[in-house]
């Protein structure tokens, strides 16, 4: 296995399972079984790999979505993959367990204006366009609306994940993607 993969694959695995602030540079180093200079030749620093961190988390889910978005013909079914691709990552394995949204638990850990919660924010907001897009599918006369539907919804995938992760129970997730069915079918 190359020495980034190692470092990445390390650090990503005890970020979410530990916390970021709780898991230092020599942890991950002695973890993966690298020289300290290795992982300064890979990455310049911690906030470097956290960054990392969080494009990967973000990727990965995109990738479910992608996937799902494979048997998605209409708008509705666009909007409900998102739910779906959530539901997919929340039940993937983690070592300690399900935990909640990475993305959600490291913007957690760092001040309001930070990169890092900087960088969750514009994912966040990619996934809401996402369900903005597929809304103006389904009502273009009425983009507005779309727009507040889409605030809505996203903040019932959120809300949902965040609770599904608090107790670790990732079908709560169903229960908000219930409610957003509802919603499609009167529109």
């Amino acid at each position: 296995m190359l020495i980034k993969q190692k470092i990445r694959d390390t650090a990503h695995c005890l970020f979410y399972n530990d916390g970021i602030h709780a898991t230092g540079i020599d942890r991950i180093i002695k973890q993966a079984g690298v020289a300290k200079q290795s992982f300064y030749n890979h990455f310049t620093s911690k906030h470097s790999l956290v960054m990392d961190y969080l494009d990967l988390r973000h990727q990965q889910w995109l990738d479910l979505y992608t996937a799902r978005l494979t048997v998605a013909n209409t708008p509705q079914e666009r909007i409900l993959a998102v739910y779906d691709a959530y539901q997919d990552h929340a039940e993937a394995h983690y070592l300690k367990g399900f935990r909640g949204c990475g993305l959600l638990n490291a913007a957690a850990e760092f001040p309001a204006d930070s990169p890092e919660r900087q960088q969750v924010s514009r994912y966040k907001a990619q996934i809401q366009q996402f369900i903005e897009h597929a809304l103006l599918d389904l009502i273009p006369d009425r983009p507005e609306f779309a727009a507040i539907l889409a605030y809505e919804f996203a903040f019932l995938l959120e809300g949902s994940i965040s609770l599904a992760g608090l107790a670790s129970r990732p079908a709560l997730i169903q229960l908000a993607k219930h409610s957003v069915t509802q919603r499609l079918e009167v529109l």
